[in-house]
């Protein structure tokens, strides 16, 4: 199991989004996190996320996905991010819900353990628009380092 540990600031949130955010597109963005662990990698991603998209206060993921424990808030500053753990919720995506539930985005994980090479590829795919492909034929195509 993936300890929690506070990120560095040069520790950049592997990002990548679409630049022209529309509800035509499967996919809003990737996210490549360092580990497996919600409570330790989401604060980062919605900080980033926080100019460009609003404040985030729930995201919904799919258990499987991440280690233990599945915690039901993360402490986020002043107000604490709400987790939603949901089997229907397909594997390798997180979805990202606004206050007052204006927005929505889906973003695409790819594993801690790929290659730089299969990451940089899958988070392009996932922030184009234009690519129609959902995140298990993305998955599907990537080298796990090992």
């Amino acid at each position: 199991m993936t300890q929690t540990t506070a990120r560095a600031p040069a520790e950049a949130v592997r990002l990548k989004m679409d630049a022209s955010p529309s509800r035509t597109t499967v996919l809003d963005g990737g996210w490549w996190p360092r580990s497996t662990d919600a409570a330790a990698e989401l604060p980062a991603l919605v900080e980033a996320l926080g100019a460009s998209r609003g404040q985030i206060t729930h995201v919904l993921l799919n258990g499987d996905d991440w280690g233990l424990p599945h915690a039901r808030r993360v402490a986020r500053g002043d107000r604490p991010l709400r987790l939603g753990w949901f089997t229907s919720q397909p594997h390798g995506l997180v979805t990202m819900i606004s206050e007052f539930g204006l927005d929505r985005f889906d973003l695409m994980v790819v594993p801690p353990d790929a290659s730089q090479a299969s990451a940089d590829a899958a988070l392009a795919a996932a922030s184009d628009g234009g690519d129609k492909r959902r995140t298990p034929e993305l998955l599907a195509e990537i080298d796990h380092q090992g």
